[in-house]
């Protein structure tokens, strides 16, 4: 009986130290994946990406070239997801699943929703699918965001990345 304990014991110590081990292992991929979740106005909103780091980089304008679309994210395309219609900077967006793209400027940037929602970066793109696209301001701030992070807000959606953000106003 002791050593049945003890083998159960260790099993459960070899499965915990997996798990853990995992845990971490997500953390340590160059551009982990990350969801940002909210509800605005009754709309569920879902906001999946790969969070890149900046590692001591130039991003905005030597990584991801101003005035080109941008996957807004890593690896696949970043995915936008609404359960309501609802109203992106006075524009309406249908309730459905979208691939998010930007095509970062200085001041003033442009978020596009596009129909195809699984795509491997933007090498696929096609303009011709694109269900809205709106202006966004763009802004420089003092502080460095590591990670890109996406967070939804009760009025909006923000995307934080090295000394940039840009804000998308939702109703």
């Amino acid at each position: 009986m002791k050593n049945s304990m003890i083998t159960k014991f260790s099993f459960f110590t070899l499965v915990f130290a997996m798990v853990a081990m995992l845990s971490l292992a997500q953390d340590d991929k160059p551009s982990p994946a990350r969801t940002a979740e909210g509800e605005i106005n009754g709309a569920k909103i879902t906001i999946n990406y790969s969070s890149p780091a900046v590692k001591g980089r130039v991003i905005w304008g030597d990584l991801v070239p101003l005035g080109q679309v941008w996957r807004a994210g890593a690896n696949d395309a970043t995915t936008f997801e609404t359960s309501k219609d609802i109203k992106i900077e006075g524009q309406t967006l249908p309730a459905g699943k979208y691939s998010l793209f930007i095509i970062p400027n200085e001041g003033e940037s442009i978020l596009i929703f596009n129909k195809v929602a699984k795509q491997w970066g933007a090498y696929s793109y096609d303009e011709s699918q694109d269900a809205l696209r709106v202006k966004i301001p763009s802004n420089l701030g003092s502080s460095l965001e590591e990670r890109l992070v996406y967070e939804v807000k009760p009025d909006g959606v923000e995307m934080r990345w090295e000394y940039a953000s840009s804000f998308a106003k939702i109703e």
